[in-house]
């Protein structure tokens, strides 16, 4: 065989096993997303009925604390407490700087844009989210802004009066190399008469 056609060989060879690694480590991402919510659901469970420490997994370093729905999209997550990059592996997190639903300040959960949080790029000014925390409380808010901010020159604002409802991901959506500074910010504020429904 000439050189020429065994180094070509070789070059298709060494193109396929990356992909295949590209196309494995992409799968492995979502199965771990998907996995991750059958468990944190369990969990969820065990704490709305009363389980103090509901870790979805033995070794977990984080608990469910609320349910977040979308009902335009069928929406179900469970939400983690913190939003370290470990957490947002498993699940949207709870930024622990915020307030938590019903305490009047603003509340913020971030997620992946590439698994939990990939939704938020269908949502519309007017949609609605629900919070429901492990006593039953359930809180309804609307999305009034969608932006893109770059987090070199603004930072997030959070009122401390209006209860509102922060949802982070980053920028841009479907998009293989890892982001950069920008992030998409949904706010959405209370809806009063339906809170505690």
């Amino acid at each position: 065989m000439k050189p020429s056609i065994v180094i070509m060989n070789i070059g298709i060879v060494m193109a396929l096993s990356l992909a295949v690694w590209q196309f494995s480590s992409g799968a492995y991402i979502h199965l771990k997303a998907i996995l991750a919510q059958e468990l944190l659901e369990r969990s969820w469970v065990k704490t709305q009925n009363g389980a103090d420490n509901a870790k979805p997994w033995p070794w977990a370093d984080t608990k469910a604390i609320m349910k977040l729905s979308v009902p335009s999209l069928g929406i179900e997550q469970i939400v983690l407490e913190g939003a370290s990059g470990r957490t947002l592996a498993f699940g949207p997190g709870f930024m622990l700087a915020s307030n938590l639903p019903g305490q009047g300040g603003t509340s913020v959960i971030s997620g992946h844009r590439d698994t939990h949080f990939e939704f938020l790029q269908d949502l519309n000014l007017g949609d609605q989210i629900i919070l429901e925390t492990p006593d039953g409380q359930k809180f309804s808010y609307t999305i009034m802004q969608g932006e893109v901010a770059d987090t070199r020159k603004t930072s997030l604002k959070l009122e401390a009066n209006h209860g509102n409802l922060i949802l982070v991901t980053c920028y841009p959506f479907n998009v293989i190399a890892p982001t950069g500074p920008l992030r998409y910010v949904l706010r959405a504020e209370p809806n009063l008469a339906a809170a505690n429904f």
